[in-house]
């Protein structure tokens, strides 16, 4: 453009395309893309009964070799607890594991169970996000809008299917929940631009028997205050928009960057540029290549198009040119010298 505008993020757009992926995968509680969605972070807490709970990290690949995963991070009770072979995951443990698209399904069936698709939703906000979100599940899912102002509902209806029922009232209204059968919904979602309703909308519709509730909340203590509630996962918009911010401020190959459990961890991206001579990874086996400590290589994704493998980080494999790599990072302290490794010398030049 004139104005040399080179690119346009959309805070709503990528909000509703976040919790779009937390409706197609229930069972999750954070889904983050990587090389154009090849690989999936995914974040689940550990149930119990599921297949690979009490078993140790090391037992997972021959419990279930069809379910190629690695498991990056594990939080019990809020605290990390180190991942090493031996590492035994417990009901209720939070655990990040990423994994080739086509194979999330297993690796959630194994340590989560399987839900039952999401086929019943109530949106309560029918602004901007609302709206995307509800356009975005037609022909998906059973969608019914709470929305308090007149004139708003009365566009919403004109811009959304027929199937799709907007209600005008408030969304912390008991009875109104009640009457349009909360209990029956697998989601119920809070999207209006107030924390406080939202937070108290959801904490209602889930007392009331919804299956499961997220909140869109602004404030980062309120998010981390919900934390354990009864709402199952709180949203904040600049967490879901700042990953996207920060490829474009950051130098050097990353390729994405995403911020994990309210911005305590991340998760980023880099593309192995150079060769052996100009690239601190090029060339080199993964056992050679020294991360920062508490860092942790999550998978290697290698080729475009057919021809694109999602590699488990084995400390034999080499690093090729235009490998993109996805680094687990605990603590931002450890992300400029994760980034280091991504620079090419200025011989490559």
């Amino acid at each position: 453009t004139g104005f040399g505008v080179t690119h346009v993020i959309c805070p709503e757009e990528s909000v509703m395309h976040y919790i779009h992926k937390l409706i197609d995968y229930p069972e999750a509680l954070q889904v983050l893309e990587f090389s154009r969605s090849r690989a999936h972070l995914i974040a689940m807490r550990a149930a119990q009964g599921s297949a690979l709970v009490n078993h140790t990290i090391g037992e997972f690949r021959h419990l279930f070799p069809w379910a190629e995963m690695r498991v990056v991070a594990v939080y019990r009770q809020d605290a990390e607890v180190p991942v090493a072979p031996d590492t035994r995951v417990l009901a209720g443990d939070e655990v990040f594991v990423l994994a080739d698209k086509e194979k999330i399904r297993d690796v959630l069936r194994a340590i989560h169970n399987h839900d039952q698709p999401v086929r019943r939703v109530m949106i309560a906000g029918g602004g901007k996000v609302g709206l995307r979100l509800a356009r975005s599940l037609v022909g998906q899912c059973q969608v019914k809008i709470i929305e308090r102002d007149h004139k708003r509902c009365t566009y919403l209806a004109g811009e959304l299917p027929s199937d799709m029922l907007v209600l005008e009232g408030d969304s912390a209204d008991e009875n109104l929940l009640l009457d349009e059968g909360v209990g029956q919904m697998d989601l119920f979602i809070s999207l209006t631009n107030d924390d406080e309703d939202n937070i108290l909308s959801a904490m209602l519709a889930k007392r009331l028997g919804a299956k499961r509730v997220i909140a869109l909340i602004n404030r980062r203590i309120y998010a981390e205050m919900m934390q354990g509630s009864t709402i199952d996962i709180a949203i904040s918009p600049a967490q879901t928009v700042i990953g996207e911010l920060l490829v474009h401020v950051r130098r050097g190959a990353l390729a994405a960057v995403h911020s994990l459990r309210r911005g305590e961890a991340e998760a980023l991206e880099g593309v192995a540029r150079g060769d052996a001579k100009s690239s601190q990874l090029v060339g080199r086996r993964i056992e050679q290549v020294k991360l920062p400590d508490g860092a942790r290589f999550g998978v290697i994704v290698r080729g475009d198009g057919h021809n694109c493998e999602v590699l488990m980080p084995h400390h034999d494999l080499v690093i090729q040119e235009a490998d993109h790599i996805i680094i687990f990072i605990p603590n931002k302290r450890l992300l400029k010298p994760v980034e280091k490794l991504f620079q090419v010398s200025a011989s490559f030049f």
